[in-house]
């Protein structure tokens, strides 16, 4: 009889199939959807987020019924309150965004110089940044609702289950940039994956997990070009603030979140 560790859902196997099939349903509903378009008159962008909406939905569904999961555990699990929880994590966690913008805005400069993003790339980018109301709500509400419950909610839960805690933040961090299925959004994806996967681990929460992912994709929308243009010297001064913030931030999860022990150099 298999021990509860070995049987927990997912494995990374289970993980990876599971992507697979939430990017089948959700090919299958878009499919539909354009094939209706006819009448329902959307736009791409709009077939995308409504098609995102129905395929999570379903494979959601599934899910819960057969992990016999309710949306209160999958949401938060802490002991802490989900009040307490926003009140005290989240302010700190979203002092990280500045310097995650900052850091992974210059590698992805960086990456486009070395290898430039094809067509297709450059116009799903676009599609993504038009300011349209469905481009907002997918980038900015959507994206970071149903990607914290799949990959912390459900992958890093069962990976943390089966695995050492940093194989499973690491893992379902791959899985997460490797999601994205281009090499610029996998590397945002690996490091906002790893830093909310220590979050989450942390918090057993999906609350600060939301929050931080939301308020980056936010902040990436509104302010990308506008760092793209600001002078050497205003980056600088940016610059210094984000380090300040984001070591503020660091430091007051860290004492909430780390325990003692772990401080002092054992294991956690």
């Amino acid at each position: 009889m298999p021990s509860p560790k070995s049987a927990a859902f997912p494995s990374a196997t289970q993980a990876v199939l599971l992507f697979v099939a939430l990017f089948l349903v959700e090919l299958v509903i878009g499919a539909a959807l354009r094939d209706a378009n006819g009448w329902l008159d959307l736009s791409s962008m709009q077939i995308g987020v409504l098609a995102a909406v129905l395929g999570n939905g379903c494979v959601f569904a599934v899910l819960m019924h057969s992990q016999k999961l309710t949306y209160r555990e999958l949401f938060h699990q802490s002991r802490a309150s989900a009040g307490a929880t926003l009140m005290l994590v989240v302010p700190p966690a979203l002092l990280l965004v500045p310097a995650l913008l900052l850091t992974i805005t210059s590698a992805l400069n960086l990456m486009m110089r070395i290898l430039p993003p094809s067509a297709w790339e450059e116009a799903m980018f676009s599609r993504m940044a038009d300011g349209s109301v469905a481009a907002v709500l997918a980038v900015c509400v959507m994206a970071p609702l149903l990607e914290e419950m799949l990959f912390r909610g459900i992958v890093l839960r069962g990976f943390l289950q089966r695995y050492p805690r940093w194989q499973a933040i690491f893992m379902s961090a791959l899985l997460f940039g490797a999601a994205h299925m281009n090499i610029y959004q996998f590397v945002v994806g690996l490091v906002m994956g790893t830093v909310l996967g220590w979050l989450y681990e942390r918090t057993r929460s999906l609350i600060p997990c939301i929050a931080l992912h939301a308020a980056y994709n936010t902040t990436t929308l509104l302010l990308a070009d506008w760092l793209d243009a600001a002078s050497p010297s205003r980056l600088l001064w940016i610059a210094l603030l984000a380090l300040a913030a984001a070591a503020f931030g660091t430091l007051v999860l860290r004492a909430m979140l780390v325990p003692r022990a772990a401080r002092g150099g054992s294991s956690a």
